[in-house]
This record gives structure tokens, sequence and C-alpha cells, in this order.
């Protein structure tokens, strides 16, 4: 869905979204972005960065979220120094050291092309201009694109907003006289590149409830001249079918360097649970769950009744219960054509020069390979990175055209026992930790 690299052409004129297109689906949390009251000034952030490269928010909900942001030549947005504090905490607690792209690997099912469109197809140079209006409420910032090809590297294309996500929770109190309930409140931050006849829109989810969702959305257009599916394998687009687009997958890889209560040294955790079937005397199936320490580097797979999760060496809430983030992926089309895109997570020890899911630039030394499948290779986690694959095969219909609607990929991470009860319980509930028993 793209011209070819040679003969293509870039405009910097602002993007022809709307609104309403960032709508237009919601894969992991994806919604509308919408504006809301001014939040009073939070306390000032840690002098990480500049007040330009700087992002604060205090949400109406009670929570503050702070990060600085730079612009990467290949990778385009780079979040670092990422932290959260609900109310009723005392200070901000250190979620991730860095959260980025690690690749959009996009191969074609005729088998002609693939494309890594962060390090081999210039995503981080086709950052767009953005209009007032799709950033409604909020700020776009100016981004200086390094080594641009335009005559101004300056873009206006960093958007910081926020948004109401609907329920955050709903509940009927001990009497039927009172329900609590309340909205829950969004960061949102988020990029268009354009790669091609694409426009990836990055997008990464603060909610005040501490999780954090990140999503990519593909939209823009088919390309015209991209009907040539003469191997059966592309949909038929238009009147009749001699026209068909050829269909392809995204494979797309995010990096996250955590670092909880500000270090590094974090534990990984794998759950897996097994149900069996009732005994004698038994109603019921039962269901036995078991923790698996990953001291290693570790190739993972998602299925069903497993889940993983980042733990602190450091903090706990105050239950006296370590802190930690589990990692919760979006649906996804797993691809099998290359080794790196065979597994749904990776986590590998910390290592500068490993940046890139696939075709990496950098020279990380001899024998260290070009792909992330590679730098699984045992060694001890003292430092551990997490990338996770997120595929969707795009088998395109009628109605991706003209523009084509956003179609989402994306997953969270979300907060386990980071904070001793719901950062957003009411004050008139804060009692009931734990195993309480109605008031007399």
């Amino acid at each position: 869905m793209r011209v070819n690299s040679n003969t293509r052409a870039r405009t910097r004129a602002a993007v022809g979204l709307t609104v309403a297109a960032l709508a237009a689906g919601a894969t992991a949390g994806a919604g509308p972005a919408t504006a809301q009251p001014k939040a009073a000034p939070a306390a000032p952030a840690a002098a990480e960065c500049s007040t330009a490269y700087r992002i604060e928010q205090k949400l109406s909900t009670g929570t503050t979220w702070r990060m600085c942001w730079r612009y990467d030549g290949k990778a385009g947005l780079v979040l670092e120094n990422i932290s959260y504090q609900p109310k009723g905490e005392p200070k901000q607690i250190k979620v991730l050291n860095s959260a980025r792209l690690g690749q959009i690997h996009v191969p074609y099912d005729d088998g002609n092309i693939e494309y890594d469109d962060l390090t081999g197809f210039d995503f981080a140079q086709g950052l767009m201009n953005l209009a007032p209006g799709e950033c409604p409420g909020g700020t776009i910032k100016t981004v200086k694109v390094p080594d641009s090809w335009n005559e101004d590297p300056n873009v206006k294309g960093l958007c910081t907003t926020t948004r109401s996500r609907g329920h955050a929770y709903r509940m009927q109190g001990d009497t039927a006289n009172k329900v609590f309930q309340t909205e829950g409140k969004d960061l949102l931050v988020y990029t268009v590149n354009q790669v091609g006849w694409y426009e990836y829109m990055t997008e990464w989810r603060f909610q005040d409830d501490g999780t954090i969702t990140m999503n990519v959305g593909a939209t823009g257009s088919l390309s015209w001249d991209d009907y040539d599916a003469g191997d059966g394998r592309g949909w038929p687009i238009g009147k009749g079918a001699s026209a068909k687009a050829t269909s392809h997958s995204h494979n797309a890889f995010w990096r996250l360097d955590f670092a909880l209560d500000g270090s590094t040294k974090n534990k990984v955790e794998q759950y897996d649970s097994t149900v069996s079937a009732p005994t004698r005397g038994q109603r019921a199936p039962t269901t036995k769950t078991t923790r698996t320490k990953v001291t290693k580097e570790l190739a993972g797979d998602s299925k069903a009744y497993r889940w993983w999760r980042m733990v602190s060496a450091t903090g706990k809430n105050k239950d006296g219960h370590a802190r930690s983030y589990e990692i919760v992926p979006g649906p996804t089309t797993k691809y099998p054509g290359r080794s790196y895109t065979k597994h749904d997570l990776y986590v590998t020890q910390y290592n500068k020069c490993e940046l890139f899911a696939s075709h990496n630039p950098g020279n990380c030394g001899a024998g260290a390979g070009k792909s992330v499948d590679k730098w699984v290779n045992g060694q001890a986690l003292t430092h551990p990175v997490v990338w996770m694959n997120i595929g969707f095969h795009h088998i395109a219909r009628d109605e991706d055209q003209q523009p084509m609607p956003v179609h989402w990929q994306g997953f969270s991470i979300a907060p386990r026992d980071v904070t001793a009860m719901n950062p957003l319980t009411p004050a008139e509930l804060g009692w009931q930790n734990g195993h309480w028993r109605p008031r007399s």
C-alpha cells in the first residue's frame, strides 16, 4: 500500500484527519480525544528535561503524569522518565525509563516485498503537521526532525491533550440510596507519521488509574497503483473483480525499558493457570495458578490463562505488597514468516545498542544479530527490557476507500499493587481496604 521508495513524494501539509477519525476504532483502549476542563497546575516535575521537552498533566480525577519527550531520527517519538502520582501518594512513582516503537514490519502476502518502516522506510522523516482541531483542548508542540529532508525541519507534530474514557467504576453502596461512579480521564500523547500511502497514528494513553495503553493506528489511503494481486491473495476493490488490492501484515513492536520506583533491577514473573475437570465431591472445575520466576532472557507466547508482570525490586505499596505492572496484550495475528515475529513477547537484558526489533542498524558486536530473537541467548536478567509484538493482517475491503478508516493494534500495561486501593477510590470508601466489615 505504498509507492516505490525512489519515486514517492512527501508533503508537510496538515494531515486531513478529523476528530471522528480518532474514534474510528479501538483495539487496546483507543478512542475519541475530547476536551477536558483545565486542571490546576501540578507540582513541578523533576528537572529531568527542559520545559520545552516536558509533559506534565494533572487530570481532573487527581492523578498526575510526568514525562520527558524527544524525537529520534528513526523511532520517531520517544517518551522517557515516565512517572505516575495518584492522589494520596506523597511522591511520584517512576514506571519507565523509556517507551518507544521498536519497529513496524510490513510483509506483503504475495512474497514480492516487505518493509521495515522505522529503519528502512523513513518513518521518522514523515512526521506530519497537525491541525488545531486534531488536538481538541490540548497543545500541539513543535518537533525538530533530525536530518530533515525538508527546508524547515520544524513540524507542529506532537499533540498532548486529555480525554474521557467513560466509566472508571460504578458501585451500588451499602444502601440503595448511594451510587458511587466516576468518569475516567486520560492524558493522550500522539503523533502522525506518513509512510508511503499510510499514515500511522502513534498514540500513548496514560490513564488516571495508572494504566498505560499504547496503540498504532493505520489510516491514510489504499495505493491507487497497488491493485495487481494476480496470485489470488488480494481482495477485489471497486466494480467487479478485476482489481485486487494486495493483502499484507503490519507487525508492530514496542520497546519498554522499565524502572519501577526508579530502579532498573526489576524482576519478571510468568503466571500460568490450568483448569481441571471436577473430581468426586466437587461442584465445579478447579483452577490452579503457578508462578514462574523469569531469570533469563525470554521469547514468550501469549495463550489462555497466561500473563506476565514486571515487579519492582525496591518499592512496596502501603499494604506492604511489591509494586508491579502487568502486561496486557491486545488482539493480535501472529505472523510466522520471520524469526523475530514468531513470538508475542521478548524480554532481553538491556543493551544500549539493541533498539529495533528487526534490521537493527547498530553494530552490537560480533555475532550479536540484527533482530530481537537473536538477542535472547540466555543472559541473566538484571535490567530487563520488554519487546511486545502485535500483528494485524490487512485484507483490504471496499470500505477502506477513501480515506481508509483507522485500524488499531496495541496493548497495555496495568498497575498491579502499585497502590493499596483503587487510586480513584472516593474518600467515603477509603476505610474499606482488605477484609472489611460493614460498620454498625
